[in-house]
């Protein structure tokens, strides 16, 4: 298949499976914070406000709603029905079925839905062992002043978690945070009529102070406390029967068999609960990890910037003294409708205090007057290329292949060079193992928010970055912008490749696989024009984290070999894979989890967390602000860049992953300039400290 064949349509489909994966998270995170009450709660039951009606109110427990009012019963003498509340538990009911059944007893046993559904072996065996299942409501919701809606979700998913896993429904039902008839007052009496009127018995308990052998309805909790109290209940000789309530009552049971279609509807709920706390259990661990990630990348930042420092500053015994490149170089200007900023571009190399350069300005099939603004400049040492469109990497290979300098310099159009960075960009190929020199990028139009927000992700992520990568010797990529290089280096990796869209990308990584080392000049400054609209830079950064992708699985044989190479390949596929691509896809959860936990748990403890995440990244960003001799009045905008730029960021990553994933090749998308790249329209940035303006001998090794 031909490369243009390959070039199709970014696909769109995965914003529905985003969106619903979102859905889910979403959902999941609801019915959790409603079974927990932090949604919709109903967990406190409030002061009574008025008594039960009289007629029901004469000590007998167990409470039946008709057409002519309310019936009473109670247990006969001599018998009493044990009754264990909450669970079932898969410590405390497993000793309580063992007790029971070392005395021959039987009990009735109040489950909440939820952990029905989660230990449904429990269930199936109180239910083989005679004992009786009655409802204490799904989530143990005080039903006196839930909601409507959770007050019928509290009954009828109860059901259906005892459909899915014992095949039954129950008519028994005991409110939550009831214990005696009496204590049914307030909004609890209105409760329990409405349950009634669904057919439930409601069951309370005798005072505590009624005798057993005069026959009770006992409460216990399924705990260490309720254990004793039925053991040594159990062995109260007078006592002639326990038994469960209906058995008291000398009734059938209230449990009946449900339809097969309601079996199969309550193992529904039963496996969706059990996905989803999976699913949760997950995305907790997700989140750690996603904290863990961020906090970790920062402190890397930082203590790998101070290296770099200390590197640059401190002079280590025995380091060769290297001469001071002054060779001939070639700087290649690669351009596409570059009209706005081109002259801008070539003047500034122009004015460059380097002593001998050349410049080729390679038209790539421009439809303005790029060309023309280019060889209007009077200046034999520019030189103007014209060539059909063919796409930057056939630019720079016909730039290359008229240089007439070992020394290649390779310059975006929209970039302006301050009057040193040539001769500092250059300076470290004085080392023989050197093939590539990065730049300092920096961001020109800044005046906007969103000049702002790219402005300190160039000095927070890609130049902080660049320092760690080279105190790591793994820097991944030398910039289009600003980056030097040696021919027979350029020569020995065939060039410039097309095969991604991340050029700047793959053709580092192959210098690395061939054997040169790459560095980082972070006196050589450019400043370069960055997008202006949302649809810019979507279109920008889409392209650079799809190339980043292919150019990783390009090299990804490097992992597995040898020296530099293999040692690169290692520690920058893990640095990207974790902190690019994994961190990135991490992040729509981490979001629904904090915009949750704000709305429903705690918003103090979500505020604490996200107030403390972006203090470490003010310090770090106040770290790079001064190490690149920034002013950090500009900080002011990094919370915004949380709420909005971020986000962005990160559908641009799942977006490129997933166009990767389906094999999809994009096409190169220019971005239309307005020339405002030049470093004279932003803020003018502090002197340099003075132990920092370094000659342009080289030192590094």
């Amino acid at each position: 298949m031909s490369r243009r064949a390959d070039v199709r349509r970014p696909p769109r489909g995965h914003w529905l499976v985003l969106l619903l994966v979102l859905l889910v998270v979403a959902v999941a995170l609801l019915f959790e914070g409603w079974t927990t009450h932090q949604v919709d709660a109903a967990r406190a039951k409030p002061p009574c406000t008025r008594p039960i009606p009289r007629g029901a109110d004469d000590g007998k427990p167990l409470l039946r709603f008709g057409p002519k009012g309310v019936t009473t019963a109670a247990m006969p003498p001599g018998t009493v029905a044990l009754t264990f509340d909450g669970g079932p538990d898969p410590v405390w009911t497993p000793r309580l079925l063992d007790l029971l059944r070392k005395h021959h007893a039987h009990a009735t046993f109040f489950v909440y839905g939820k952990d029905a559904a989660k230990h449904p072996e429990l269930m199936r065996r109180i239910l083989y062992e005679g004992h009786e299942i009655g409802s204490y409501t799904y989530s143990g919701g005080d039903l006196g002043v839930a909601s409507p809606l959770r007050a019928r979700l509290e009954l009828s998913l109860t059901q259906s978690a005892l459909a899915g896993t014992v095949g039954i429904n129950t008519t028994l039902l005991r409110l939550p945070h009831t214990t005696a008839a009496d204590t049914l007052c307030g909004p609890e009496w209105p409760a329990a009529q409405r349950a009634a009127a669904q057919g439930y018995l409601v069951a309370a308990s005798d005072h505590k102070d009624r005798k057993p052998w005069r026959g009770v309805v006992t409460q216990h909790s399924q705990t260490d406390l309720g254990f004793h109290e039925a053991r040594d209940l159990l062995n109260d000789h007078r006592v002639k029967r326990f038994t469960t309530i209906s058995g008291g009552l000398g009734r059938p049971s209230f449990a009946d068999e449900v339809p097969v279609a309601e079996e199969i509807k309550g193992a529904g709920l039963v496996w969706t609960q059990k996905l989803g706390h999976g699913f949760l259990t997950v995305m907790v661990w997700t989140l750690t990890l996603t904290g863990v990630l961020g906090v970790l990348r920062m402190l890397l930042f930082a203590v790998f910037a101070r290296l770099h420092v200390r590197r640059l500053h401190r002079y280590r015994p025995g380091a060769p003294r290297l001469r001071e490149v002054r060779d001939p170089v070639t700087v290649l200007v690669p351009a596409y409708n570059e009209e706005a900023g081109i002259a801008s571009t070539v003047y500034s190399l122009l004015a460059s205090t380097y002593p001998h350069f050349q410049i080729i300005v390679i038209d790539d099939g421009s439809t303005d007057a790029t060309a023309d603004l280019a060889e209007d400049i009077d200046d034999p040492r520019v030189t103007v290329i014209r060539q059909p469109n063919g796409g930057k990497p056939s630019a720079l290979n016909t730039g290359l292949a008229h240089a007439r300098h070992d020394i290649v310099v390779m310059v975006d159009a929209d970039t302006i060079f301050e009057p040193e960075a040539l001769a500092r960009l250059v300076q470290p190929l004085a080392h023989p193992a050197v093939g590539a020199v990065s730049g300092n990028t920096k961001v020109g139009n800044r005046r906007s928010l969103m000049g702002k927000w790219q402005h300190l992700e160039y000095v927070l992520g890609f130049n902080l970055d660049r320092r760690m990568f080279e105190v790591l010797e793994c820097m991944p990529t030398v910039p289009g912008a600003i980056g030097a290089f040696r021919r027979d280096a350029l020569m020995g990796v065939g060039g410039v490749s097309d095969e991604t869209l991340a050029e700047d990308t793959d053709l580092t990584m192959a210098l690395w696989r061939a054997g040169w080392r790459v560095v980082y000049a972070e006196s050589a400054v450019a400043w370069t024009e960055v997008p202006s609209t949302l649809r810019q830079l979507w279109r920008q950064r889409y392209r650079w984290c799809y190339g980043t992708l292919q150019s990783m699985w390009k090299h990804r044989r490097a992992v597995t070999e040898l020296g530099p190479a293999g040692r690169f390949g290692r520690r920058v596929m893990l640095y990207v894979t974790l902190f690019q691509i994994v961190l990135p896809l991490c992040a729509p959860v981490v979001d629904m989890f904090a915009l949750f936990g704000a709305l429903f748990r705690d918003p103090l403890e979500a505020a604490l967390v996200w107030f403390g995440f972006l203090s470490v990244q003010l310090v770090t960003a106040a770290y790079a602000l001064r190490l690149d001799r920034e002013r950090l009045r500009v900080l002011w905008a990094l919370p915004l860049q949380q709420l909005v730029y971020r986000q962005l960021m990160y559908l641009v990553v799942i977006h490129s992953v997933i166009t990767a994933l389906l094999g999809t090749r994009l096409k190169w998308h220019s971005m239309k300039r307005t020339g405002t790249a030049d470093p004279y329209l932003v803020e003018a940035s502090p002197p340099p400290p003075e132990e920092e303006q370094r000659s342009l001998q080289g030192s590094r090794t």
